[in-house]
């Protein structure tokens, strides 16, 4: 890698115009443009435009502390400091094999006139695709330990946008999606699939999550987030409705503070990527590319997989996390009497080992093995699971050496019920113990409130315990799938063992609640997943009758499932039907089986958020490529070139699609199979179901 440094000569007399207090400055890479102000009264602002159209209006930067409530305003201009970097480095595993990393950086060195005289410098990095910026607290004698009570950072928006938006919450990311203008933004009035009121309010009621994804009205694709969040609050936004104005809102602690730092300290990035063409917001590394090179030095056992697992049967009522029917059912004895429904039991694991040998699936996650389920579920307790006790009817010693004889990983899972200080007193011990039985992953949940109390899941306390946990397991060589995290912010790249995250709504919501709507699966990639790889669990064959709740399915169809396994992308990647469900389409399971979980290049090939998705990929060192597309609840024809095949070459492509009465309410399970040849000038042009989509495998 190597940096390429602008002329000297023309950086240096750019530093002498802006240094000048009073003056602008700016940074520029391709269409994109950031201008820092500093105001009358010596309030630091900024702007971002693209090309000759407004991203960003002038907007506020700044702090509140708990010692000085206007660290905001009061500064001017000691100098400026301007860098240009161009280098490429190579992910551990990604949707690409190689990503560059250009910009052009502006630091801005303020001082706050009068009382301490406190140093604040602010960074730009200016992207092809936008803009990163972060706060610098400088070591200095007038400030030392501090408190955050409240970041100014400020989005003042050009227009009244379309949002794609989910309610501020401290503590759930797990909402469907609501799309309206800025000036609409309204938590009280968000809806689910069935009209109902959310699960919970927010604590702000204009208040949103990040990554938000908007559409200006001069054509922008705008999206709005935050990089390498790291011993930080995560931030949401507020929203003002009459000026399109979004203010950063921090998660607070159990007192209401924001942040206890230390300087120097630098916080995580705030970044807006920003396109004419929405496939260029997909395409965007810009997050990547601000976060820390990887501290795991050696991740050569570091990979990606797709695995089965002892979970959906759970979900759908079929079997149960718990031994007992309730801690209260126990024999003369004390002990737990069986209720005869625990999935995790030796034999009903060894099916899903089975299966999974038989159909190359490296992986069977298993769900609910450990004691303590009986009374987990809003008990406010610190100690409700171990991450070592088998229940009696899961062998351990056993099921190991199965699976190993099988050429099958079990990948283990530690439900913390949200009590964090546990987990962490255990976490030596949990690894070593998946060390001992060959366990490569993990799946980790935080459900319920987090203890310590009063902490939240998204707040600087439980941001720093995802780390711990995530260095805890690089160090014991495990890989790591976490469920009810704070979402990501890139830390993919310096922790690369930390593979997968939940972090929003999964297809899980299909088993327990009126489920997705069909256009969920469209805005994630330009929302959730913007941050990182979600481990959504695609894959549903059966997608009515799964219950005895009457009239639940899922909202897509067969073939979008199917799809799914390439447009949510993910390095682990779940196979989440029930064995018999795939027995049931093996020409269709055909997909699942074949689809890589690791990338050497992706095109967008269509994007509309809310709308659809196309996306092609080649699989890492192989000369197959995979497509998925999906649609919302509207059938449209997608129309898309192979342009990115090697020229050429005949190829074959095996294409399942929606059946010509398929759609996602009346008739989902309605899928085609058929094979085709195919060059670098094929136009393919497919048509899709309502709430349906489209798989094509090309070798």
């Amino acid at each position: 890698m190597k940096k390429l440094f602008a002329c000297l000569l023309g950086w240096v007399a750019i530093s002498q115009v802006y240094a000048q207090p009073g003056k602008s400055i700016s940074a520029s890479l391709g269409k994109v443009k950031v201008q820092f102000i500093l105001e009358d009264g010596g309030k630091p602002a900024y702007t971002v435009t693209y090309g000759a159209k407004p991203v960003i209006n002038k907007s506020n930067l700044g702090f509140a502390l708990a010692d000085d409530s206007t660290f905001y305003k009061g500064f001017k201009l000691l100098s400026t400091k301007y860098d240009q970097v161009d280098e490429s480095w190579a992910p551990v595993w990604g949707e690409v094999n190689s990503i560059r990393n250009h910009y052009q950086q502006v630091t801005v060195h303020l001082q706050q006139e009068g009382g301490k005289q406190r140093l604040l410098n602010v960074v730009f990095r200016v992207f092809e695709d936008g803009v990163g910026f972060r706060y610098e607290f400088p070591k200095q004698a007038n400030l030392n330990y501090f408190i955050v009570t409240q970041e100014k950072t400020e989005f003042a928006l050009a227009s009244d946008a379309k949002a794609f938006w989910i309610p501020g919450d401290y503590d759930s990311n797990e909402y469907a999606y609501s799309t309206t203008k800025v000036s609409e933004i309204d938590n009280q009035k968000i809806v689910g699939a069935s009209g109902d009121i959310a699960v919970r309010l927010a604590p702000d009621r204009y208040s949103v999550q990040t990554p938000l994804m908007l559409k200006s009205d001069n054509g922008l694709y705008i999206n709005i987030h935050e990089a390498a969040l790291r011993n930080y609050s995560s931030m949401q936004l507020h929203v003002d409705r009459s000026q399109f104005k979004l203010k950063s809102s921090l998660v607070p602690d159990a007192v209401g503070n924001m942040a206890y730092l230390h300087a120097p300290f630098h916080t995580p990035w705030r970044t807006v990527i920003v396109s004419g063409k929405a496939a260029d917001i997909l395409s965007s590394k810009m997050i990547l590319n601000l976060n820390d090179p990887s501290k795991v030095e050696n991740t050569s056992w570091i990979k990606p997989m797709k695995f089965v697992g002892v979970w959906w049967e759970m979900q759908i009522g079929k079997s149960t996390w718990s031994y007992a029917k309730s801690m209260n059912d126990v024999d003369a004895n004390g002990k737990l009497i069986p209720s005869g429904l625990h999935g995790a039991n030796t034999a009903n694991v060894k099916r899903y080992i089975d299966f999974a040998a038989r159909h190359g699936i490296p992986g069977v996650l298993v769900e609910g093995w450990n004691t303590g389920w009986e009374d987990w579920f809003g008990n406010w307790k610190e100690d409700v699971f171990d991450f070592v006790t088998p229940y009696p009817d899961f062998d351990v010693a056993a099921l190991t050496s199965y699976a190993r004889a099988k050429g099958v990983s079990i990948i283990m899972h530690n439900e913390t019920s949200g009590s964090a200080t546990n987990y962490e007193r255990q976490l030596d011990t949990a690894y070593r113990f998946m060390n001992e039985h060959s366990y490569p992953a993990v799946k980790t949940g935080y459900v319920g409130k987090i203890i310590p109390r009063g902490e939240h899941h998204d707040g600087q306390w439980m941001v720093n315990h995802y780390a711990r946990v995530a260095q805890k397991a690089a160090e014991h060589h495990v890989m790591l799938d976490a469920h009810e995290p704070v979402r990501p912010t890139g830390l993919q790249r310096t922790y690369p063992n930390w593979m997968a995250s939940e972090a929003g709504r999964g297809n899980e919501y299909n088993a327990f609640s009126e489920g997705n709507l069909p256009e969920h699966e469209t805005i994630l990639p330009f929302t959730r997943l913007m941050g990182g790889p979600m481990d959504y669990t695609p894959g549903i064959f059966k997608l009515k009758g799964y219950t005895t709740v009457p009239n639940r399915q899922v909202h897509t169809t067969l073939a979008k499932q199917l799809a799914l396994y390439v447009t949510m992308y993910s390095p682990l990647q779940m196979v989440a039907d029930l064995p018999e469900n795939y027995d049931k389409y093996p020409d269709a399971f055909q997909f699942i089986k074949d689809v890589a979980v690791d990338w050497d290049d992706t095109y967008i090939l269509e994007a509309e958020p809310g709308d659809y998705l196309t996306i092609a990929r080649k699989a890492k060192g192989k000369n197959e490529w995979f497509i998925g597309g999906i649609t919302d609840e509207h059938s449209r024809t997608a129309n898309f070139k192979l342009n990115f095949l090697p020229q050429g070459r005949t190829f074959e492509a095996t294409i399942y699609e929606d059946g010509r009465t398929a759609s996602f309410d009346k008739n989902p399970e309605s899928y085609a199979v058929r094979k085709i040849k195919v060059t670098s000038k094929t136009v393919l042009q497919l048509k899709i179901a309502p709430g349906g989509g489209f798989a094509l495998s090309i070798n």
